[in-house]
């Protein structure tokens, strides 16, 4: 077989044996893939929902991540955080991470930005995404992410999870029917996130969250089944339930009401 082009990018006999289950769904297919090859993401940071998600996004074929996390992999982290082992401890996440990835598909660019997100560099950090994810639980973080993307018209892709529970979202707030983050959350500069390290969570709730999170970034790029942004889904790991609910835009949002 020989390679599938579209514009300047192809796929080489090696992605087409790679990305072979990609493909045959009517709904990615080649061209699906192509644009999972050439698209941009950005995951903030490389926790109990980036790791998982990472992994599977570099599967997916993405063809550059830039991974923002300021931190070094501790022992406490590897109950959920799957990119990495006990050889990694005292390693920045961010060269740990990029490691373990390359060695899934070298062809995939990883860009490594050891930072804090702050209102100052979270728009050049941002520039140029096609999705952001955001698995941080710092809610400071998660405004100026949040506000970033908005600024820039970047989907959204915002996964968290506590204890047993977890919740995902996609936000388009630019667009005059989907929400923002801020309708969802409000503003509130002196509200504090609440870490795992506080409350505790379950390793596996993590990767459940990070993978659907994965999969939201992917619908972002290559659109199938239902659009979910405007939606919040809610997983509980104690009953195996999940439930998903609508979020109205506000219309008085500081964030995205004009």
């Amino acid at each position: 077989m020989g390679t599938v082009s579209l514009s300047t990018t192809i796929l080489s006999d090696t992605d087409l044996s790679r990305f072979a289950r990609h493909i045959v769904l009517k709904e990615i297919g080649g061209a699906g893939q192509l644009a999972l090859r050439r698209a941009h993401v950005v995951v903030i940071g490389a926790g109990g929902i980036g790791s998982p998600a990472l992994q599977y996004l570099v599967g997916a074929g993405i063809g550059r991540i830039t991974i923002v996390d300021d931190d070094a992999v501790d022992l406490s982290n590897l109950q959920r955080q799957t990119l990495f082992g006990a050889a990694d401890i005292d390693t920045a996440k961010t060269d740990a991470a990029a490691a373990a990835l390359a060695r899934l598909d070298p062809d995939v660019t990883i860009d490594r930005r050891r930072a804090r997100i702050d209102p100052d560099n979270v728009r050049e950090i941002l520039a140029g995404a096609d999705v952001v994810l955001d698995g941080t639980d710092n809610f400071a973080t998660r405004l100026a992410v949040a506000d970033a993307a908005l600024a820039l018209h970047i989907p959204l892709v915002s996964a968290a999870v506590s204890q047993f529970e977890g919740q995902l979202g996609v936000y388009r707030g630019w667009e005059s029917d989907k929400p923002c983050y801020r309708c969802f959350v409000g503003h509130d500069p002196d509200r504090e996130g609440v870490s795992c390290a506080d409350v505790g969570v379950l390793g596996a709730m993590a990767g459940v969250m990070g993978s659907l999170a994965a999969l939201e970034v992917i619908r972002a790029i290559v659109p199938f089944g239902e659009d979910t942004a405007g939606t919040l889904l809610l997983a509980d790991g104690l009953s195996l339930r999940f439930r998903t609910i609508r979020l109205p835009k506000d219309p008085g949002c500081p964030g995205c009401a004009d």
